[in-house]
């Protein structure tokens, strides 16, 4: 699973505790931005939890693989069915099989229904892509490198090989419990996990190695690796950029499950270069942009749409404003937002609270360190009853309100901010009385995003172009990153290129 960053501004995986519980008023980017802020285990229903989707083609017989499988699409909400993008990846999942002589089993691919840029392996021989994947793609050669990356993963028996080296890790841990000095006990563990991760990343490097090679005696350009990587690298600063936290200038993380992409982008070019000058292979780029023109783009209307400030979920029945600067975000488990610079955050999610606990009292029981009790009044937004507080801890300041939706399923949206003026007050509450249920009409206003592919004619320019993105914000750098164009590169006439549409 090398190729994993999301596509700016996307939805993130599910990977954090559910939304339902105490959060410490402290920390402010980390509680409420971090899908894995410390929280209490409560029946909650997550924002993105998947619908039922038409029944995804079964694996192979093995129980184990089978389950596997169901998780992997269950946790990336369902399977995506296009017909012409699942045609054209199971030819090129073809050449590599009859390319890479340590194939023995048959492979399959399955789409997942979401934004997030990844891919998966799981043996004996499931690959996973997303179509988040496939809109930061460019052309066959791309896509194929990261198919034979995850192939590598199976032909080299990495999951295996991770599996005994984390159960040695195991082994060391608990032992380490054992040790008197808690301080000792601490490092022996810290390296168990830096041995784990330096294990994935020498995983990754390897894969990378047998997967340009696998592409490239397969026909395809040796060099798609190197430009996917790159495209990776770039979706990962426009999202940062987006969401107002700075990339620490190349510091490496001793604790990243994969190497760093500049890393990666350089091996993968020294690797390209063993094979041939660049030129050499088949690109496939027409092909490819024609199987997955008409694709959905970004989140999947029916898990949560966000378009710019606002964000409406029609499974679910309600809508929300953000205030005024905030970018949000679809986790899993709760929407986030955060404001340019991170000086003010949100978080809103759902849990289960009985219709009999009035929601003042709801408000008191703990779920939030750092409560003014005196703050705890009784509201009502659009006619739903309601609760507000604030809450403070060292320099951070926050806005309360819980929303009860339903009988026993409240909302709450949590502000963060290091100054709680009467002006920042005014700005929460305007966003706070902006919730409410959605009528149909409003939800079919809001129509998928989608990949539509256009060919460039004399004159146009890529901010003519980005001109047509259905995004609300930052059109030109999205048109840039999807179509892998360096700011000021013109168009060439004749030429097809990605914006996306409704």
């Amino acid at each position: 699973m090398g190729f994993s960053a999301n596509i700016a501004g996307s939805r993130r995986t599910k990977n954090g505790s559910g939304p339902g519980a105490q959060l410490a008023a402290a920390g402010v980017v980390a509680l409420l931005l971090s899908a894995c802020a410390a929280m209490e285990p409560q029946d909650s229903t997550p924002f993105n939890a998947a619908v039922p989707v038409p029944p995804p083609r079964a694996p192979a017989a093995d129980t184990k693989t089978a389950a596997e499988h169901r998780r992997m699409i269950a946790l990336f909400d369902g399977e995506y069915r296009y017909p012409p993008a699942e045609a054209y990846l199971n030819e090129i999942l073809v050449k590599l099989a009859n390319a890479d002589e340590r194939a023995a089993e048959p492979y399959k691919v399955t789409i997942l229904n979401s934004p997030i840029v990844n891919a998966f392996a799981l043996p004996p021989g499931e690959l996973y892509v997303t179509r988040g994947l496939l809109a930061l793609a460019n052309d066959a050669s791309e896509v194929a490198a990261v198919m034979a990356h995850e192939i590598a993963h199976i032909t080299a028996k990495h999951a295996m090989q991770r599996e005994e080296q984390e159960k040695r890790a195991a082994v060391i841990s608990e032992a380490a419990s054992v040790i008197q000095s808690k301080q000792k006990s601490q490092e022996v563990e810290a390296l168990a996990q830096r041995t784990i991760a330096s294990f994935s990343r020498q995983q990754e490097l390897e894969a990378d190695q047998i997967g340009i090679r696998v592409a490239a005696k397969a026909g395809f350009d040796p060099y798609g690796a190197v430009r996917f990587l790159n495209a990776l690298g770039r979706s990962a600063a426009l999202r940062s950029a987006l969401m107002g936290r700075y990339a620490g200038a190349g510091t490496p993380d001793l604790l990243a499950t994969h190497p760093s992409t500049p890393e990666r982008v350089a091996q993968a070019i020294n690797a390209a270069r063993q094979i041939g000058a660049p030129g050499i292979g088949a690109t496939g780029r027409a092909s490819y942009l024609a199987a997955i023109d008409g694709m959905t783009f970004g989140d999947d209307p029916a898990e949560g749409a966000i378009r710019g400030r606002k964000f409406l979920h029609g499974r679910l029945g309600f809508a929300f404003l953000a205030p005024e600067g905030f970018v949000l975000e679809n986790a899993s488990q709760a929407l986030l937002g955060i404001k340019a610079g991170g000086a003010e955050a949100l978080r809103l999610d759902s849990v289960n609270v009985p219709s009999a606990t009035p929601l003042t009292a709801y408000m008191a029981t703990g779920w939030i360190d750092g409560l003014i009790d005196s703050s705890i009044e009784t509201a009502e937004v659009n006619a739903m009853p309601a609760a507000t507080a604030t809450a403070s801890a060292g320099e951070w300041k926050f806005r309360l309100a819980v929303i009860r939706f339903e009988p026993d399923r409240v909302y709450r949206l949590i502000f963060a901010t290091r100054a709680l003026t009467e002006e920042a007050k005014q700005r929460f509450q305007a966003s706070i009385d902006s919730f409410h249920h959605v009528s149909a009409d409003e939800v079919k206003a809001v129509r998928p995003l989608r990949l539509a592919i256009g060919v460039a004619k004399a004159g146009e320019t890529a901010e003519s172009l980005a001109a047509q993105m259905a995004v609300p914000d930052r059109a030109l750098d999205y048109f840039l990153l999807i179509n892998e164009l360096a700011r000021g590169e013109p168009l060439h006439r004749g030429e097809s290129y990605k914006i996306v549409a409704e």
